[in-house]
């Protein structure tokens, strides 16, 4: 068999941190050995530094990216927050003016970009939770898959991993409220992306990526359209991921408790199968008993923290949830950063201001906070995105992100040590040595082949779509 190896000082493996370890993967970027307290012969390469998995991200809206920093100004627009106040309301205003502004040409090019940026983060995989489906006239392309056919381009371009997950949307609000003229590029009926959903599978495949379905919120998606989409999921590939956007703002959830008599989290725990194959994205604002039954369910709670800082939606409630051995994941979402450090260190944060506490997320397993919300969150991260990406270990695939232990940030640092400070002590990028997606690298010292050319053809998209 061709394998090729490399040897850790230190390896993050999901039982924790181990010494000397052998890594070694075949020909398909799967790893066939994981060895601790091994020797390795002269003309092995040695990492260096110590080893880490590499993080799924599971939330992306890429074409976000592409205005990320330019609504921070204060905004009341139509849809804002009925107090007045700047809100996510008036933000998504704003969000559906550049949308409604894209093309193939310039989805591709913010995405191309994006997925460099966050292979450079330590990001090795992302879960493109995708709505910007049709023509600006909201017509269906020629080809009614191009706008994601476009995303997995740009995944295979950047060296990314990815889940790819259309999303369902058909109504403004609770009680088929009727779409609104601004979502006109997003809506399918449910046979329509049931065929879309057949169209990229094999395209897909060829790509290496996995396919899923995003119902993108149950204000979006009425209860009889979403049995059916399921449904036929599942009848495709019955482990095929689900996510949904819920309970997000507490707008939503009063609006759902308005319409339905229960918060949107009962809901759908109600009326849906929820389990490992579903991820519920943001599930901000839960109440006790919401946290016990998704904790239980096997489904993955999806946290955003910059993104839902950047749009003052509010604060997960971790401690509890964790309590109850819920899992969970990270992702970037609207792409207000993008960077594994910067989201895990304000899951983090949040909870110690909330609590007024500090290094809340550590566990008796792991007394180091970093170590634990590290581990959980690959291992959320690759529930979620249905793909052999939990960490190092035989059969997994080989993603993977050295620490550079000749930074003076980490140097004479052992692995917890050197994680620890490249995440509470903002580094950034700075820290990592390599970053390699299936055994191969694409990152190293925060260098990326593409990065030159992805940069110049994102600032030209960025200034098609802003200029008048």
């Amino acid at each position: 068999m061709n394998e090729a190896r490399i040897l850790a000082p230190h390896a993050l493996l999901p039982t924790g941190w181990a010494r000397d370890v052998l890594l070694a993967w075949d020909a398909d970027g799967r790893l066939t050995s994981v060895q601790a307290g091994a020797s390795a012969a002269a003309d092995v390469p040695r990492a260096a530094g110590p080893v880490l998995p590499g993080m799924p991200n599971l939330h992306s809206h890429a074409f976000q990216r592409g205005f990320a920093g330019l609504t921070e100004y204060r905004s009341v627009a139509q849809g804002a927050d009925p107090a007045g106040a700047d809100s996510f309301w008036s933000w998504r205003t704003q969000m559906y003016r550049f949308a409604l502004r894209l093309s193939p040409g310039t989805l591709e090019a913010i995405a191309t970009q994006l997925y460099i940026e966050m292979l450079r983060s330590g990001y090795t995989s992302v879960c493109e939770f995708h709505y910007v489906h049709h023509d600006i006239d909201g017509k269906p392309y020629a080809d009614a898959a191009e706008m994601s056919l476009r995303l997995l381009r740009a995944a295979a371009r950047a060296g990314i991993g990815m889940t790819l997950l259309p999303v369902l949307y058909q109504t403004a609000g609770f009680g088929d409220k009727p779409p609104m003229a601004e979502q006109r590029r997003f809506l399918h009926d449910t046979d329509a992306m049931l065929k879309l959903l057949e169209r990229l599978a094999p395209a897909c495949r060829e790509h290496g990526a996995r396919l899923g379905l995003a119902p993108h919120s149950l204000r979006a998606v009425p209860q009889q359209s979403l049995a059916h989409a399921l449904a036929g999921l599942h009848a495709m590939d019955p482990t095929a991921p689900v996510h949904i956007h819920i309970a997000e703002q507490q707008r939503e959830v009063d609006d759902c408790i308005a319409w339905t008599g229960i918060r949107p989290v009962e809901w759908l725990l109600d009326h849906a199968e929820v389990d490992a194959r579903w991820c519920l994205v943001h599930a901000t604002h839960m109440d006790w008993d919401e946290r016990r039954r998704l904790a239980h369910s096997g489904a993955v709670a999806g946290i955003c923290p910059t993104t839902e800082a950047n749009l003052g939606d509010g604060v997960f409630e971790a401690a509890p949830y964790l309590a109850q051995h819920g899992a969970w994941g990270i992702g970037s979402d609207s792409h207000a950063s993008v960077s594994v450090a910067e989201e895990l260190r304000m899951f983090e944060y949040g909870q110690r201001l909330a609590l007024q506490q500090r290094n809340v997320l550590a566990s008796e397993s792991h007394m180091q906070v970093a170590d634990h919300l590290y581990l959980e969150a690959v291992a959320g991260g690759a529930r979620a995105s249905g793909r052999a990406v939990a960490g190092l270990a035989p059969g997994q695939q080989a993603d993977f992100v050295v620490l550079d232990s000749a930074h003076p940030a980490l140097a004479g640092l052992d692995g917890a040590q050197a994680l620890a400070t490249h995440v509470f002590a903002n580094h950034g990028h700075e820290t990592l040595a390599e970053v390699r997606t299936a055994g191969r690298c694409r990152v190293q010292h925060g260098a990326h082949p593409l990065q030159a050319e992805a940069g110049r053809l994102f600032v030209a998209a960025r200034a098609s779509l802003l200029g008048d």
